[in-house]
């Protein structure tokens, strides 16, 4: 949990005594992350010192001393929210404090940070997965540790998608009546074919249609449901993440997901 950013969250909100920034930061986190008073002036004085806030009367007391944000600190925070995590320390602790930042700080699309971030470790995802197939034959150690790494990787990914779903419920209007159903083209019954020899349903006019980075990320989050489920080997869901990645047309997704729920 980075504090000097939590922080720069909150002022952005407006101006703050001490006292209330550790009131409300707390109460943001559940009281999960405690905070200490004398933790939070010194956060506040390398703060000060550093530009990125500043108190009206610098001769007061500290709980006396009311702080507000800077053109600089809203600056360092924007940078913050949209910087990929550290990965040498625990990255869901990083990816909460900046989703619970990013609904605080006026004028911040909440989902566009968490697709940033998502983005940015599904790529890291592949990279490893690249060198995994490639390099690890004939190293147990590296295969091991890769291997880590990447379920790590997938749990954070995890956690995104059920805070951007959980974003995308309360955001959502009251439900509306469903539309009638469009008549379906009849088919044959029964399991779906493999996703490589599936063409039944690439033939149609949207499978032509482009798709968007979001859609390639709903597959993913598809593929790995099934994964999780045991409908997948984990070698297939890197062969099948590889494609949704490289997809251009809608038909492209269909295919790889033809098989699963």
């Amino acid at each position: 949990m980075s504090v000097r950013h939590t922080l720069l969250a909150l002022l952005s909100e407006g101006p703050r005594y001490g006292r209330q920034l550790r009131q409300e930061f707390e109460a943001g986190t559940g009281e999960l992350w405690p905070l200490k008073a004398g933790q939070v002036y010194a956060v506040l004085r390398r703060l000060e010192r550093d530009g990125l806030v500043e108190s009206g009367d610098a001769g007061a007391a500290g709980p006396h001393r009311k702080f507000r944000i800077t053109d600089d600190g809203a600056a360092e925070l924007a940078a913050w929210l949209r910087s990929p995590p550290d990965l040498a320390s625990a990255p869901h602790d990083q990816m909460a404090a900046k989703v619970l930042a990013a609904l605080r700080v006026p004028g911040t699309d909440a989902h566009e940070v968490i697709q940033v971030h998502r983005r940015s470790l599904m790529e890291l995802m592949q990279q490893w997965t690249r060198v995994k197939r490639e390099q690890t034959d004939h190293d147990l150690g590296l295969g091991l540790r890769l291997e880590a790494e990447l379920l790590r990787l997938d749990s954070v990914i995890r956690w995104l998608d059920a805070a951007d779903g959980r974003l995308m419920r309360v955001a959502a209007s009251p439900p509306r009546p469903d539309p009638p159903a469009l008549p379906r083209r009849p088919g044959r019954a029964g399991v779906p074919p493999a996703w490589v020899n599936h063409q039944e349903t690439s033939g149609t006019a949207d499978d032509r249609i482009r798709v968007s980075d979001r859609d390639r990320e709903r597959a993913i989050a598809r593929l790995r449901d099934s994964f999780a489920e045991g409908r997948l080997t984990r070698e297939e869901l890197e062969e099948r993440i590889t494609a949704a990645l490289s997809a251009q047309a809608v038909g492209d997704l269909r295919r790889i997901t033809a098989d699963l729920p």
